[in-house]
């Protein structure tokens, strides 16, 4: 990408010249589909940082806060562009600019707060149980568990399952924040200097149990260095016991989208039980990161879609590769009074049964 900025230095240039408005984007987007207005497609909220970037609207134009908002960075679009656009690179310096300081949605800054302090995120995994510390030989190159942030507090039993299921996997508790929640949330800066920064404390193989940290972190310090836990899993995994499960699956955008993994945790499913494939495993659930908190009607708009779907497809367990995807999923469950069960990849190759 490169770092050559248009004149009012909001977005980078070559990515913002890329788009040619073809279109070919409205099909995949969701917030399109919800509301049928150009503005809430991905060409035209380009069209509309292009008229932010000249000058032709104000940053304080409403058209702007509601867009930007409303997006759910979920980068469908990208999969269909014949130009390549890189329209999640597009959002975050978008957001950089319409969500700093006062102007970030309230309800994300006491998120951001806690995920800059590695004591209250050590403190999380200590009193919820998250993995235990494992430290790496020295000089060696033996691969590492990165710990969500929020995923310690709310799934600890997705890091333990992961490192019991991989013993060779060391565990540092004391590490920070990759930035994922920083990048897409107005906060570009902070989310590439926390991404470096754990990088360099973890060095090697960085094994994520979550596919928007996977997508960030890797965009930040390498692909080479990034593995998700299902590319992991199938790599030392050799169950092929087929349990008495129909199981599907919900992709996380970034992970599928900005990564490209997708088929790993299909296969692995397939391994072990009767995989149903979702119509719409591949698009987003309406958790998109902090969506959920700041786009609340529209956010259960579409999940409302998605459990609709799963209970159609009488599924024991729907299976998540991302802790926020497996949040929203839970919750419209729950909700619904559904059979179906929503799980972490980890946990179900654990042995977990709902």
């Amino acid at each position: 990408m490169s770092e050559e900025a248009t004149s009012n230095s909001i977005f980078t240039k070559d990515l913002l010249d890329a788009c040619i408005s073809c279109g070919f984007c409205l099909p995949a987007c969701p917030t399109y589909a919800l509301t049928g207005q150009e503005q809430s497609s991905p060409r035209g909220r380009i069209t509309l940082m292009r008229l932010l970037e000249t000058g032709d609207l104000a940053p304080d134009d409403p058209t702007l806060a509601e867009e930007s908002s409303l997006c759910l960075g979920c980068r469908a679009c990208e999969t269909v562009c014949p130009a390549g656009v890189q329209y999640g690179h597009l959002l975050e310096e978008w957001r950089d600019e319409q969500w700093s300081g006062l102007k970030r949605p309230w309800i994300v800054r006491p998120l951001l707060l806690v995920a800059n302090r590695k004591w209250v995120l050590r403190l999380l995994g200590l009193v919820r149980r998250s993995a235990r510390k494992r430290r790496p030989s020295p000089d060696s190159d033996q691969p590492t568990l990165m710990l969500g942030c929020f995923e310690r507090a709310l799934f600890p039993s997705v890091s333990r399952n992961l490192a019991a299921l991989d013993p060779t996997l060391a565990v540092d508790p004391d590490q920070g924040c990759c930035g994922a929640l920083h990048a897409h949330n107005g906060d570009l800066d902070q989310g590439r200097d926390l991404a470096r920064k754990l990088g360099e404390r973890l060095p090697g193989t960085i094994v994520t149990t979550s596919g928007g940290c996977a997508a960030h972190l890797a965009d930040v310090i390498g692909r080479d260095r990034v593995v998700e836990a299902s590319e992991w899993l199938l790599k030392q995994n050799t169950d092929t016991d087929i349990r008495p499960l129909r199981v599907g699956l919900q992709d996380s955008c970034h992970l599928r989208n900005g990564l490209g993994v997708w088929k790993e945790p299909r296969e692995l499913l397939g391994r072990t039980a009767t995989y149903v494939e979702l119509p719409s495993a591949g698009s987003c659930c309406g958790a998109a990161g902090t969506y959920a908190l700041v786009r609340k009607k529209e956010s259960k708009a579409i999940l409302a879609k998605k459990i609709a779907e799963i209970e159609a497809a009488d599924l024991d367990l729907v299976i998540a590769v991302n802790p926020g995807c497996l949040r929203q999923l839970q919750t419209g469950l729950r909700k619904s009074k559904s059979r179906t069960k929503a799980v972490h990849i980890v946990d179900y190759m654990r042995g977990h049964k709902g």
